[in-house]
């Protein structure tokens, strides 16, 4: 069923996925498709109100950014229509359907806009990577190399805005939980003594 109230008309393709196959496809795209929208709609919140010492590096890499999520919001509609469904993409579904929390509006700090950046583009590569699954596990190859594309890419965006926040002091162990900096300063010490 649409968020409007009546079932999706499915149209006539000859994509050799079944009509089920391609039923529940599309309800993941649509779920990404939404969550794409939003995201971008974020991005050019950041991109548009940004202030600080860094206001022109940031204003002009969130721009960067929004126009690739952009590109992302067409290839995932487009595989919605492909496969003989209706992209829900209108700014009403998207912000009832998206996965992302509301952009803080009380920030006008860079380092403030790149945390909350990078907290919904980590939030949105989780949602990108079980799509791939999912996906995957329904048959439906190009699908999840559509997602594969986009999780590449939202990876390389949100190393771009967690390397702005990351200081010589912070570091992950091996075992990929954060170390504080008493334990990197003994985890050194201990080291030094071997």
């Amino acid at each position: 069923m649409g968020s409007n109230g009546r079932s999706q008309q499915m149209h006539y393709t000859r994509i050799d996925l079944s009509q089920d196959i391609r039923v529940q496809v599309i309800a993941f795209l649509n779920q990404s498709l939404a969550s794409t929208l939003d995201l971008k709609t974020q991005v050019k919140q950041a991109h548009w109100n940004v202030k600080g010492m860094d206001f022109y590096q940031l204003h002009s890499l969130f721009d960067e950014m929004a126009s690739e999520l952009e590109e992302f919001v067409d290839m995932v509609a487009e595989r919605v229509t492909a496969l003989g469904g209706m992209a829900m993409g209108t700014a009403r579904i998207a912000a009832s359907r998206s996965i992302l929390p509301e952009f803080p509006f009380d920030i006008l700090e860079g380092q403030d806009f790149v945390t909350a950046l990078a907290d919904r583009y980590a939030m949105y590569a989780k949602e990108v990577r079980e799509a791939i699954d999912s996906t995957n596990d329904l048959g439906d190859a190009d699908t999840a190399d559509l997602y594969t594309e986009i999780s590449r890419a939202i990876d390389k965006r949100l190393w771009f805005l967690e390397a702005h926040l990351q200081t010589s002091v912070e570091t992950v162990s091996l075992n990929g939980t954060a170390d504080s900096p008493v334990e990197v300063s003994k985890s050194k010490k201990a080291r030094a003594k071997k």
